[in-house]
């Protein structure tokens, strides 16, 4: 049985987002926990189906009416640090095993049925658009850690060559399937499997360089040799890396979303390996992220 309140505040939420153009954008944070009356709870679209979070065992069965009242299909997720599942479909049409998702009219491949992330992440919408209005045609973009390539995408629709480097082969396919999705060519542009740190010392010492790096790296991750990465003591290290592999004049996009870090303190950390023309832009999140910001994204030009 759907709930009045929760009714009312779905609606109101919906209707904050209703400036979002749907004709070219429809992959949208609908209700962002605490920020839109509802903590612990984040509703997302994906073109034609609805997205709920919530962490616990199950989803709660007022929430559930009250959402399968407006006719999408509706799919619930358990955020499990641990155990990382697949969605699980609740009500309405089940969407196909692929489809296709809109940002800033560019399309994403889309997937509820490959595992705990679908194919985009959407809190990277704006950073995405500043970067298609900071590319020149005929630049170069090395985009690390790179999940599905959507910052690849984005800096091709820019005309710039791109060069996309993750550690699964899936993710590299995936990037290519959006690459042809857009009718762009992937054989114009590079893959690299394998691990960020390696690949950026390779490129330093073959002095290849790249007008633009995108840095967005999980905040605790392990390489095949044992090595830790965590954000809050290594990121320095990282973006160094990354500084030795950057054209003059370049930019590089630094980003985490580590929450026990400020802005602050994350910008820090690069201005101390950073040469000291460096400027430094910090970017807010996207207006449908109403809850606490825990994106820091931070714009470093040479």
């Amino acid at each position: 049985m759907s709930n009045p309140r929760l009714q009312q505040i779905i609606e109101k939420s919906l209707a904050k987002r209703s400036g979002i153009p749907s004709d070219t954008t429809n992959l949208v944070r609908l209700i962002d926990g605490a920020g839109d009356g509802l903590p612990g709870c984040y509703l997302e679209s994906y073109r034609d189906a609805w997205l709920i979070s919530t962490s616990g065992p199950g989803l709660n069965p007022g929430l559930r009416d009250t959402l399968s009242e407006f006719g999408k299909p509706l799919y619930w997720k358990r955020l499990d640090q641990h155990q990382k599942e697949s969605p699980v479909h609740l009500s309405g049409d089940e969407m196909p095993k692929f489809f296709l998702g809109l940002e800033n009219g560019l399309k994403s491949r889309l997937s509820f049925q490959s595992g705990y992330s679908q194919g985009i992440f959407i809190d990277q919408r704006d950073n995405r658009l500043a970067l298609r209005k900071l590319i020149q045609p005929g630049q170069t973009v090395l985009n690390t850690f790179a999940y599905t390539g959507f910052f690849s995408i984005a800096a091709a629709a820019a005309g710039a060559t791109t060069s996309t480097l993750d550690l699964s082969q899936v993710y590299l396919d995936w990037t290519r399937e959006n690459f042809r999705a857009n009718d762009m060519d992937p054989e114009e542009h590079y893959f690299c499997k394998g691990d960020t740190f390696h690949w950026l010392r390779r490129f330093a010492k073959q002095k290849r360089q790249f007008d633009v790096l995108i840095l967005d790296p999980p905040t605790f991750s392990r390489d095949d040799k044992g090595k830790v990465f965590r954000v809050e003591r290594d990121y320095g290290q990282l973006f160094e890396l990354a500084l030795a592999c950057l054209a003059p004049g370049g930019t590089i996009l630094a980003c985490t979303n580590f929450r026990s870090m400020t802005t602050a303190d994350f910008t820090s950390q690069l201005r101390a390996v950073s040469p000291r023309t460096a400027k430094f832009k910090s970017a807010e999140m996207p207006a449908d992220f109403t809850d606490t910001p825990y994106l820091k994204s931070v714009w470093m030009t040479l």
